[in-house]
């Protein structure tokens, strides 16, 4: 799925190196999820979270590309009935090597689909690549800048109506009764539906004319067992789990309960991060046309074959009959990976058999039924030996399950691998980097009623903060320079290492920074792995008398294996910061009565253009894997950031958002 991040481009660019096509023709489109199923899921995952688009699919697709090419150039050898080894392909184009004669892919491309594909091919070497790790431009800048992208709210067909929806505030509460007569003849209203058994929809003419009536519409709610929970109670839940007896370990070498018993010396601190929500640009929506024979569902969705599963589970109807066509999304960060919307959408729509239903969720609805953010505690404690050596780790996690909370079948033992984003013994996808003689990393789950989902960066986000803040800590307790420090402790990871060195270099680190308009600047260090791929950042922060914390530039590094599009990993990194920033200077959702207290951009504020630091980014591929780059480097941002800010305050902020804490002298 396209939400910006540039996929569909690089997609293409992988594709297209292989096609050995013209570039400048390339266009892409969705095959959709019914058209998959038919033919026995032959493309496979519709799936985009998780940093995979690129790195999950650019075997199968760069091998499509290469097996059209053969069929083509295959078709064109029999049309000259030449052998096809004197055949070659560029630029869209055919060329027969002894007598010169040229036919282009459309010429041929009846005749080519009519042969057998080939059983295997080879791929390119990465030192011939031509198109793949090019900076081209995106495939749909121009349709944004000009106005015609058509997102999911965008969408119009004849005859269709609107829906606005309006479900329990109070997670698991449920709908006790409504009064439709009180709004049946207000303006364009066409009827009033429940949906499921928590929630109401008005459908009008017009989106403003349902809202309207929805809010005029009197509905009275059973608020359920979570009505009277307050955002202390769950802060306290989790506190009770830094404690616990029991917890799930993630990772673990020697002993590190009896070194820390024996170190010469303790350091401790707890940290917290909070709910918060994915507030995508372009609210929840899809429209729904709904027939006894036949279900189709337009939307924005990051799960195609979820979308087309909730569909048919909606409509009554077996998914054969069902299909979904994907939109571009106005931002998905994970929200989009679920269905409920998609669900409530058909659900209106079967009580208006063949016209079309257009389901968008207000600002409102969008900020308090979301799948937020997981919200976690955690105590770091690390042993200290006689020679001032790190001789023991102890990470105690507290907090929500997303898996628990989305896939419970998919727990084992207690353990949700997400949990250990980060802090994994090994593995290609999420490895501590850290070499420490006694480590205990481990998991008190406790889920509170406010259902948890996957946010960008997911359980990387806090994980980096708990680790790289406290990993400072250490290293000011113990009078060494953080650089050298992690330097010490990361001899055995050296690709940990060498995204680090690169940012500190960079930065000019163990260097003073140059003031700015006379304020002094101060340096802060992250580094992790996550997604994949390996990432660090260097953040330059001041702070003024008043407290007033302006955060200058970050240096960011990221080693994805491979870099399709470089100038689009620059965006990529780039936009991680604004969303990891935002999260860190004000991104909370706090509980009230059950319910979540913040409803619109007043209360739960973005990050602006005049808060956003200058960025520079260092692209270093090292080969030999496929990481991803939607995410990772979202990890580092706050951690080096509020590192920087503890260099120049003696400030350690440990919970956030920073704008509960006052930076002033």
């Amino acid at each position: 799925s396209e939400m910006g991040q540039g996929t569909l481009t690089g997609l293409a660019q992988l594709v297209a190196e292989e096609l050995e096509c013209d570039w400048a023709k390339v266009t892409t489109e969705y095959p959709t999820p019914g058209q998959s199923l038919a033919r026995k899921r032959v493309w496979g995952d519709y799936s985009t979270g998780g940093s995979r688009g690129i790195r999950m699919s650019h075997d199968y697709v760069r091998k499509s590309g290469a097996m059209a090419r053969v069929m083509l150039v295959q078709a064109a050898a029999n049309q000259w009935n030449v052998p096809v080894a004197e055949c070659s392909a560029a630029n869209s184009t055919i060329t027969h090597a002894g007598s010169g004669r040229k036919v282009t892919f459309g010429q041929v491309a009846a005749a080519a689909a009519k042969l057998a594909p080939p059983a295997d091919v080879a791929l390119k070497d990465p030192k011939a690549w031509k198109l793949i790790g090019k900076p081209v431009k995106r495939l749909d800048t121009v349709d944004k800048v000009t106005g015609k992208q058509v997102y999911g709210m965008d969408l119009t067909m004849p005859g269709m109506l609107n829906a606005a929806i309006k479900s329990c505030p109070v997670f698991g509460g449920k709908v006790k009764s409504f009064d439709a007569a009180k709004v049946a003849g207000m303006p364009g209203v066409k009827k009033v539906v429940p949906v499921f058994d928590s929630g109401v929809a008005v459908v009008a003419d017009t989106w403003w004319h349902a809202k309207k009536a929805l809010d005029a519409l009197p509905i009275d709610w059973d608020l359920g067992p979570n009505a009277g929970v307050q955002n202390a109670a769950v802060k306290a839940m989790l506190r009770e789990g830094l404690a616990a007896d029991k917890a799930v370990v993630g990772n673990s070498n020697g002993d590190a309960p009896a070194a820390l018993a024996a170190a010469a010396r303790r350091i401790e601190a707890v940290y917290s991060y909070p709910h918060q929500n994915h507030a995508t640009m372009e609210p929840l929506n899809a429209t729904a046309r709904w027939t006894p024979e036949r279900c189709e569902v337009w939307t924005s969705t990051q799960n195609g074959e979820a979308a087309l599963a909730a569909t048919a589970e909606a409509a009554g109807l077996k998914p054969e009959q069902c299909d979904v066509y994907k939109l571009p999304l106005g931002g998905g960060f994970g929200r989009r990976g679920m269905t409920d919307y998609v669900r409530q959408a058909v659900a209106i729509a079967r009580t208006l058999p063949g016209t079309p239903v257009k389901l968008l969720w207000s600002r409102e609805e969008d900020m308090t039924h979301g799948r937020y953010h997981p919200v976690t505690m955690c105590k770091m404690t690390a042993g200290i030996d006689a020679q001032g050596r790190l001789s023991a780790l102890h990470m105690r996690i507290s907090g929500q399950s997303i898996i628990a909370g989305l896939f419970p079948q998919n727990m084992r033992d207690g353990r949700d691998p997400v949990v250990f984003q980060g802090l994994n013994n090994g593995g290609g996808e999420a490895m501590f980097g850290y070499a420490v003689p006694n480590l205990l990393i481990d998991h008190a789950m406790r889920n509170p009623h406010v259902p948890p989902g996957f946010w960008r960066g997911v359980n990387l986000n806090q994980n980096t903060i708990y680790v790289e803040s406290f990993i400072d800590e250490i290293a000011h307790a113990l009078n060494k320079d953080p650089l050298a420090l992690r330097r010490e402790l990361m001899k055995g990871s050296p690709k940990h290492l060498a995204v680090l060195d690169a940012v500190a270099e960079r930065a000019g680190w163990g260097k003073p920074a140059p003031d700015v308009r006379g304020q002094k600047v101060f340096r802060g260090l992250a580094v992790t792995h996550g997604f994949g791929s390996y990432v660090a950042a260097c953040a330059e922060v001041s702070v003024s008398r008043e407290g007033e914390l302006t955060i200058h530039r970050i240096v960011a590094a990221t080693d994805p294996g491979h870099a399709v599009n470089p100038q689009q990993i620059e965006a990529q990194i780039e936009g991680s910061f604004v969303y990891g920033l935002g999260a860190a200077l004000f991104s909370e959702c706090t509980v009230k009565d059950g319910r979540i207290e913040q409803t619109n951009f007043d209360s739960y504020p973005a990050l602006t253009m005049r808060e956003m630091p200058k960025v520079e980014s260092i692209v270093m591929p090292s080969g030999g894997f496929w990481g991803g780059v939607g995410e990772p480097t979202i990890a580092v941002a706050a951690p080096a950031v509020l590192n920087a800010i503890f260099a120049a305050t003696g400030k350690r902020i440990r919970d956030l958002p920073l704008k509960h804490h006052s930076l002033k002298a």
